[in-house]
């Protein structure tokens, strides 16, 4: 341990004087070597980043602090006094005036003609046969469509279902439009009423799309939208987009006729305060609304809800405040406060409607697999967990973004910490190219696990090989993904050939027993001779390799303990494959009999038990070996074959000598052991010198 303590030491001070260039490495020449570019240390730490981060840090207060200024700003609301009192003086001569509205419109009459009458006729009896023959045309439309749609994936069918409906009910104000369109494209009839028909009929295009679209997800309960008060929602969504539509219509005939401008933005007035104060009063009804949000499983989520729930009436009172605040023209402060509270509360449910639906598809298909079939269920996993990343990530990303935070955050950390070459890292920098990495890191995961679960059983690749791609696989994408985010990031790779002659020196010094073990590694995962899966015995070691890393190999026994074996030992020493070829191997199993037994009747009596033993193979029968004569018994020796891979060499010859004592205690047959006789002789007496006395 002290000589590699000394040895890396050494490395770390040849490597930092081949980065400072304090002296010339060993082998060149006592000259100085001259700069590429400029004069520079390869890796130069940041000077003064406590003050590069305070002077960020303040930059960024200032900016936030005139952005609190803004928001404040007051808009003109555009009308006055004068305002109120042309209203007064339009509404007491409107009687006077409507002589001259009849007059006119008789004159546009006379424009049109005969056939703009029945155009405009034939309009009318289209709007009356869409208000009255809906339901009609939408029923046809599902009884067509339901066979089709049936055929397709059951999570598929409402949303299909739902988008036919929705067109389906705007299909007849889309004709109308079209038509419209085409009539206005043939003639140069340019009066208001005109131009607003046109932009009425969009406008009723919308509005019956977003009704269906309504109608549909409260009905059919999509978006996992659990509600119990389905015609309630309906009734208040379709009263409230109807209302607003009438706001927006009323709005453009105003400016279609080329009102006051002062008028026009009074009329604005008046509608958007009507609107904020019909949506408040809807919103009041607390339990229905809240039965619109949709019912996800997550602690996170379930947690929003409880929250949204408790504080419902303090929030609604909120937005109303500030719905009042946006009409009369503080529009810059109420839409930062929207955007910050209602803005990123949707993008929470959005994503995590979106999630769900995705998780939700790759349950039901994760049913379906067997639960067997490790690699379909690791491409699952997978893909789950890149999709999680994903979405939590981009999630996390808009809501700073929306709250506003995100810009000075990226400028606080944004402050140099040090740079190699010309290229600066910051912890912004450093974050990004992590990111990326971490997205490599899991397309690397899914490759293999599909890989494993389609490629290679069609191709009939074989577990060693495939293990041996997998890992060189997931190194190469490591690999790129490290060198893609540091292009993106901006580094300079001219920077690495300062490391070149470091990283010579440091293989030959402190990194010899890395090196070693990594070239190993590379010789194991592809010469094919040690693989994953496979059964080894290394030393007094045995049991099944389950992992092979660049550096070491595991090794897991049968009583659940793992080795770590450095792949330089491996190469070095001399192990036992019992799976290199096959998993089958032959099994002696010795024993010894009386010599008053028949050596012809244990054969069979043997053979017999040994076929009636499960772990034994049936493909290759036993065997019976005559080995020799003891001192206490004749010897022989019983030979299986097992698969080492299921069944362990100490656990069948345990369950062969049971089964084989209880047919020898059946049979009367002894099992002998080591005994020795002692005879002792009597009468004779002996003298002191070990001879018979004479009688």
């Amino acid at each position: 341990m002290k000589k590699n303590t000394q040895v890396f030491l050494i490395f770390l001070f040849v490597v930092l004087a081949q980065l400072t260039g304090a002296f010339p490495v060993f082998g060149d020449s006592a000259e100085p070597v001259p700069a590429v570019k400029e004069d520079k240390a390869a890796i130069a730490f940041a000077d003064n980043m406590t003050d590069s981060m305070k002077r960020g840090a303040e930059q960024v207060t200032d900016d936030l602090r005139d952005q609190a200024r803004s928001l404040f700003e007051y808009t003109p609301l555009g009308w006055d006094v004068d305002t109120l009192e042309y209203l007064y003086e339009q509404a007491l001569d409107l009687p006077g005036k409507l002589p001259v509205l009849i007059e006119e419109i008789l004159e546009q009459s006379r424009v049109l003609g005969v056939v703009g009458s029945i155009v405009v006729l034939v309009f009318l009896i289209a709007v009356i046969y869409s208000l009255i023959g809906r339901k009609r045309v939408l029923l046809r439309a599902e009884q067509i469509a339901r066979p089709l749609f049936e055929k397709l994936p059951e999570e598929l069918f409402p949303f299909l279902m739902l988008a036919l409906l929705s067109v389906t009910a705007a299909l007849i104000p889309l004709i109308l439009f079209g038509a419209f369109s085409l009539i206005k494209a043939f003639i140069f009839y340019k009066a208001p009423w005109f131009l607003l028909t046109g932009r009425l009929l969009a406008l009723w295009s919308i509005g019956a799309l977003l009704i269906s679209l309504i109608r549909g997800i409260v009905e059919q309960k999509i978006f996992f939208i659990q509600t119990e008060y389905g015609d309630t929602i309906f009734r208040l969504l379709r009263l409230t987009v109807l209302y607003v539509l009438f706001g927006i219509a009323v709005l453009w005939g105003a400016e279609s006729f080329a009102l006051r401008e002062d008028f026009l933005a009074f009329l604005r007035f008046l509608i958007y305060l009507s609107i904020v104060l019909f949506l408040f009063f809807i919103l009041l009804r607390k339990t229905a609304v809240l039965s619109l949000l949709p019912q996800l499983p997550g602690k996170s989520y379930e947690a929003f809800l409880k929250g949204f729930g408790k504080y419902y009436y303090p929030v609604m009172g909120l937005t109303l405040l500030t719905g009042v605040m946006w009409c009369f023209g503080y529009k810059r402060f109420s839409t930062v406060l929207w955007t910050k509270t209602w803005g990123i509360a949707a993008v929470y449910i959005g994503f995590s409607v979106v999630y769900h639906l995705v998780i939700r598809r790759l349950q039901r298909w994760e049913e379906k697999i067997d639960k067997a079939d490790e690699h379909a269920l690791a491409f699952v996993q997978s893909l789950k967990g890149f999709i999680l990343y994903l979405s939590v990530t981009i999630t996390v990303l808009v809501m700073a973004d929306l709250l506003g935070i995100l810009s000075p955050i990226r400028r606080v950390i944004s402050f140099p910490l040090f740079s190699i070459g010309s290229s600066p890292f910051s912890l912004w920098i450093i974050a990004k190219a992590a990111l990326i990495i971490v997205v490599f890191l899991y397309i690397s995961r899914m490759l293999c696990a599909y890989l494993n679960y389609k490629i290679y059983p069609s191709m009939k690749v074989e577990p060693g090989t495939a293990y041996a791609l997998d890992t060189f696989l997931k190194y190469f994408m490591m690999i790129i993904g490290a060198f893609i985010s540091l292009e993106i990031v901006g580094f300079d790779f001219r920077a690495l050939l300062v490391f070149a002659g470091a990283i010579g020196i440091g293989l030959g010094l402190a990194l010899q027993s890395v090196a070693s073990n990594l070239i190993s590694g590379f010789a194991i995962i592809f010469g094919g001779k040690v693989r994953r899966g496979d059964w080894l015995e290394v030393g007094d070691t045995m049991g099944m390799v389950t992992n092979i890393d660049l550096r070491a190999t595991k090794v897991r026994t049968r009583d659940n303990i793992e080795y770590i074996i450095p792949n330089a030992d491996l190469m070095s020493n001399t192990i036992v494959n019992y799976t290199l070829s096959s998993p089958v191997i032959r099994l002696a199993v010795p024993f010894g009999v009386s010599y008053a037994s028949d050596p012809r009747k244990i054969e069979q009596m043997v053979l017999e038990t040994a076929e009636k033993e499960p772990a034994v193979m049936v493909s290759k029968k036993p065997e019976f070996r005559f080995i020799g004569y003891g001192d206490n018994s004749i010897d022989f020796q019983l030979l299986v074959w097992i698969d080492v891979r299921k069944t362990a060499r100490r656990g069948i010859r345990s369950k062969l000598y049971f089964a084989m004592f209880e047919t020898f205690s059946e049979h009367g047959i002894e099992i002998p052991f080591p005994q020795q006789d002692v005879h002792f002789r009597t009468g004779i007496p002996w003298d002191r010198f070990g001879k018979p006395e004479s009688a």
